[in-house]
């Protein structure tokens, strides 16, 4: 067929491609009952028998047309066909050779042998299915005839990488030249016309087909073996890509053939443990739920996680307006396509505001608080003091003193690895927050009050992770603080999934501490992202590589290494992935007390004062950096200010413990 004639047929409307297919099988079926015929009577023109049953030739093609039409084979694009189509064709013939045998017994054709119909099925099945297949695969061979495709590797040889190159195949931007898989059997087989090949394999097909990208197609893998995959592959200079996995897939989340970067959680290899579903419903399931700092990161991924629980309402509270009509709208749109009816409540507010959240707990009859409204970046709290602590610790004080004043059943804070010894004033103010909560639940009071802390986690609002994917696709450099610098991290569903099991455990005053698994070097990380997108760093070693990592130095208040607990009192739960840490405390009288003179010094706005209050009360506190507060005011009397807490630590008797 001549490339001008296939280019006229892509362009046509699918309209006109039906029609095309229908005029197709208007000829094809009184051929087929004329082959029928002839192979029947050994005789290529019986003219006798053709002239006959002129009425069928005439009859059949139009009532073949209406039949294949209500099975739905016009429906089918030709260059996709598969199993549905090659059935409806089957079908077709048989109910059209059936009506041909019964057209003999009814009317009493004579004139047409027995055996006729059954070659005619089998004929005409061969002829309508066949010219399908034949514009199938000469589409398939003008694509892979186009020079300009760019040629891929693809990394499994299972069902979904099949799919996989069979749906590239019909595209117009990638030619599968080879799989790779670890499977030793499959080697030197072949899957749609492409080779399999062992992974020691894949340096001489780079060099030979001048490969520049590969991709993934392991979606049932489970983490560690990816982490081990990708391991293997950063050494070669490929962009990594992968298919979604399999749950996305099955629960149509994502399409197969849906690329995309390799996520960084494939990076740490550390497969998410099953949840304990009681633990997930037992705060949530039917009950009035409450999250501050909705709109967040960690607030909007707990948002989908309740949601998902079927409680009795859920009421977003957030001070940004787009975050909490972005989260909103997801949630009503998520409620639409699974066709639950859960009132979602979006409140503007600041949990610094007393009467608003009172009046919000108690007009929606709030059991169950998810308290994520904080300030995390580190310099911005840094340069910010008093807007930290109004928010980190002021705010955190008002939601714990209105959640028990108005009945809340379980009042959960979402605290952080930088709270322990830190060394900047975003830490400091997280650990007070937990001092907050840990003296209330020792106030006697009915609320049960529980901390979980962790760190980072992959794809937040702080999260590195983002802006090196800038970095690298603005073509670097990528900036890193230090070249030792180590997190810990997490995905947000998975830390979500843990925040909540966690709440359901506490008995009061719990800090709950979620295992991180290890810490991950930053710069490593952002060699593997440079490397996994095709590109090479920049160093000593390669002059000419493509990305360069500057290390711009520790930024104020940033440590080289994070931690999760203050002492070693641990103990374990009865999740796997759940410690419980007890750790020193302050009465209610004394943390009122710093709090009375927090707001002190913030009505001063003397930030040297506020950070010393925050080493006095804060084990463990000590700043990396001198006070950088763009609206600091130097301030002497600061050895007043500790004298007056250590009097009223005395005289409530309270020593810490």
């Amino acid at each position: 067929m001549d490339r001008r004639i296939y280019n006229f047929l892509t362009t046509l409307s699918r309209g006109r491609k039906r029609l095309v297919m229908v005029l197709a099988d208007m000829v094809a079926l009184p051929l087929a009952l004329w082959s029928a015929f002839a192979l029947r009577l050994e005789n290529l023109w019986p003219v006798a028998y053709l002239s006959a049953n002129a009425a069928l030739f005439i009859a059949l093609p139009l009532v073949g047309v209406l039949v294949f039409m209500r099975l739905g084979l016009y429906r089918a694009v030709v260059r996709y066909m598969g199993l549905p189509a090659a059935i409806a064709v089957i079908q077709g013939v048989v109910i059209l050779g059936l009506m041909l045998l019964a057209s003999a017994f009814v009317f009493g054709q004579q004139s047409i042998p027995r055996s006729v119909p059954f070659i005619f099925m089998l004929v005409s099945g061969v002829y309508v299915g066949g010219s399908r297949i034949l514009m199938r695969l000469y589409h398939q061979g003008v694509l892979r005839s186009v020079n300009n495709k760019e040629p891929v590797i693809i990394y499994g040889a299972g069902e979904a990488a099949a799919q996989l190159a069979s749906a590239l195949t019909g595209g117009r931007e990638y030619r599968v030249i080879a799989f790779i898989d670890d499977d030793s059997r499959l080697h030197k087989s072949v899957i749609n016309g492409v080779p399999v090949h062992s992974p020691d394999d894949i340096a001489e097909l780079i060099t030979k087909h001048t490969v520049e990208r590969l991709l993934l197609a392991i979606p049932s893998a489970t983490r560690l073996q990816r982490k081990r995959v990708i391991e293997r592959l950063a050494e070669y200079p490929l962009h990594v890509q992968t298919i979604p996995s399999m749950p996305e897939i099955v629960s149509g989340v994502s399409s197969l053939d849906q690329l995309r970067d390799v996520d960084l959680e494939d990076l740490l290899g550390r497969d998410p443990i099953e949840p304990r579903w009681s633990l997930l419903d037992s705060c949530i399931t039917g009950k009035s739920v409450l999250v501050t700092g909705a709109g967040g990161s960690i607030g909007s991924e707990l948002c989908r996680q309740i949601i998902a629980r079927a409680p009795k309402s859920l009421v977003l509270f957030e001070l940004s307006e787009f975050s909490l009509y972005s989260i909103e709208q997801e949630l009503r749109n998520w409620l639409l396509t699974e066709r639950m009816d859960i009132p979602v409540y979006p409140i503007l507010g600041s949990v610094c505001n007393k009467q608003r959240l009172g009046a919000v707990l108690s007009r929606y009859r709030v059991e169950t608080l998810y308290h994520a409204a904080a300030y995390k970046h580190v310099p911005m709290v840094e340069h910010n003091i008093f807007e930290g602590i109004r928010n980190n610790i002021f705010g955190t004080h008002t939601v714990a003193v209105t959640a028990a004043e108005h009945g809340v059943s379980h009042c959960i804070l979402i605290s952080t690895d930088k709270a322990v010894r830190p060394a900047n004033v975003m830490g400091a103010t997280k650990r007070m927050a937990e001092l907050v909560f840990q003296a209330m639940a020792n106030s006697g009071g009915k609320t049960i009050f529980s901390m979980v802390r962790f760190g980072n986690v992959l794809g937040s609002s702080g999260s590195v992770v983002p802006l090196f994917r800038r970095q690298i696709e603005s073509g670097g450099p990528v900036t890193v603080t230090h070249p030792e610098i180590t997190r810990f991290f997490m995905t947000i569903p998975e830390a979500a999934q843990l925040v909540i099991q966690a709440g359901a455990m506490a008995t009061g005053g719990d800090v709950f501490v979620l295992d991180m698994g290890e810490s991950v070097k930053i710069a490593d990380m952002a060699k593997s992202m440079i490397r996994l997108s095709g590109l090479q760093v920049r160093d000593e070693e390669h002059p000419d590589g493509d990305i360069e990592i500057i290390y711009s130095g520790l930024r104020p208040g940033e440590k080289l290494y994070e931690e999760l607990l203050l002492g070693e009192n641990v103990l374990g739960t009865d999740h796997a992935k759940i410690m419980r840490a007890h750790e020193e405390m302050l009465s209610l009288d004394v943390v009122n007390a710093y709090m009375e003179l927090l707001a002190k010094a913030e009505a001063k706005n003397d930030c040297r004062e506020a950070r010393n209050l925050l080493e006095q009360a804060v084990t463990g506190f000590k700043p990396s950096s001198p006070v950088v507060d763009y609206l600091a005011i130097p301030q002497d009397g600061t050895g007043v200010v500790i004298s007056l807490v250590r009097d009223v630590a005395q005289i409530s008797n309270t020593a810490a413990h």
